[in-house]
């Protein structure tokens, strides 16, 4: 029996790096060829990290290539993951997963007609901080969550991303973009969402490009950039999230649970690592005490400083799931719900009023430190 599946890329823009970079880390996946519509970026990459480069119908076809990377822009999630089923190739796609819950409907049936898997990230609710979140309130020790608070504001991708437009068409926005990473990380830790209701606006109607190679130019802004939501969870808690590109600074907390026994801060969800602390009925705030978690050990320079990043990991836990025959955390079981939370955000935003969900799931399994160390290749 293989021990190991070969991965193929398609899409070699910017993010493209990460899962090159990360991905050796892991058992169960090996990349062996990349693609991308323009093969000079390609072949970049291939050159850069040591693999095939292919046009992208060749590497459907690639009989080496077991499970294929989709990191397209957002508008073609769904179009290359099916292409990619269609060739009989698992799939594990960037976030978001697809642009509605019906597209994601159709993935999953046709992967599941085909025999297929179909995982999604984000997986930064993987790393060492939230699962040690996790484990807080699986053990209790903030009784039962009854309200939240979620926010991730800046101003923007135009100033340092070298080609921002897409952010700012249908598909992109702050909710689509960040929103990913808050969703999957509350459904980790409290569960499945029952129904919504937004605010949503846009501050302007353009952006001014301030980043290299196009600083000067503008681009029209055709999505929602301020996004404020209220999430009602099936069991019972109530929570803020906030994601908004139109905040030159702010003093919000990432995010934090309150439960009839006390609160719980998180770091930002975007990242595998950061503070957690915790506050009893006292109302005295302290650190959780660290636990030896891989997932959380510093292993990449940011502007903020040494931060944890194992992106990869989701990919890694589905191989490994398909390997071993269980069920993937970051599976197509939970991606549609998290594409139907805000999609029924922004129909909220642009309808007014609650929008009832149409999709559900259950929690994934956590992640405790043994269970980390058992998708690397080396322990960290």
């Amino acid at each position: 029996m293989s021990t190991e599946l070969g991965i193929g890329i398609i899409g070699c823009g910017n993010i493209s790096t990460t899962y090159f970079d990360f991905a050796p880390l892991f058992r169960g996946i090996k990349v062996v060829a990349c693609a991308d519509l323009d093969l000079a970026a390609a072949q970049a990459r291939a050159t850069q990290y040591g693999v095939e480069a292919q046009s992208v119908a060749a590497l459907l076809d690639n009989p080496s290539v077991d499970l294929i990377i989709n990191l397209t822009i957002p508008g073609a999630h769904f179009a290359v993951a099916k292409a990619a089923l269609e060739a009989g190739k698992h799939v594990y796609s960037e976030k978001p997963f697809v642009l509605s819950t019906q597209e994601g409907k159709e993935l999953r049936d046709l992967a599941q007609s085909k025999g297929l898997s179909v995982g999604s990230a984000p997986d930064t609710y993987l790393g060492g901080a939230h699962q040690q979140a996790r484990a807080v309130l699986d053990a209790g020790d903030l009784g039962t969550i009854i309200a939240g608070t979620a926010y991730v504001m800046s101003h923007g991708m135009e100033h340092w991303h070298p080609n921002p437009d897409f952010f700012f068409q249908p598909g992109g926005g702050p909710m689509l973009d960040l929103g990913p990473y808050y969703l999957a990380n509350l459904i980790n830790l409290i569960g499945p969402v029952k129904r919504v209701a937004a605010l949503t606006s846009s501050a302007t109607p353009t952006r001014t490009i301030t980043s290299e190679p196009r600083a000067g130019e503008t681009i029209e802004v055709n999505t929602p950039t301020n996004i404020h939501a209220l999430l009602e969870f099936a069991q019972g808690a109530t929570v803020t999230l906030s994601t908004s590109w139109d905040v030159w600074a702010h003093r919000h907390g990432h995010m934090e649970l309150y439960g009839t026994e006390g609160s719980l801060f998180l770091p930002d969800p975007n990242f595998f690592s950061g503070p957690v602390e915790i506050a009893g009925r006292d109302g005295a705030i302290a650190p959780v005490a660290p636990w030896d978690h891989p997932f959380g050990v510093p292993n990449q320079e940011h502007k903020a400083g040494k931060l944890a990043n194992y992106r990869s990991a989701g990919l890694a836990d589905m191989a490994l799931a398909l390997l071993e025959g269980r069920e993937a955390r970051c599976s197509i079981d939970r991606a549609p719900h998290g594409i139907d939370i805000m999609s029924a955000i922004l129909r909220s935003g642009e309808e007014g009023g609650f929008v009832e969900l149409s999709t559900t799931c259950t929690r994934p399994e956590p992640l405790d430190p043994d269970a980390a160390r058992a998708l690397l290749r080396r322990v960290a």
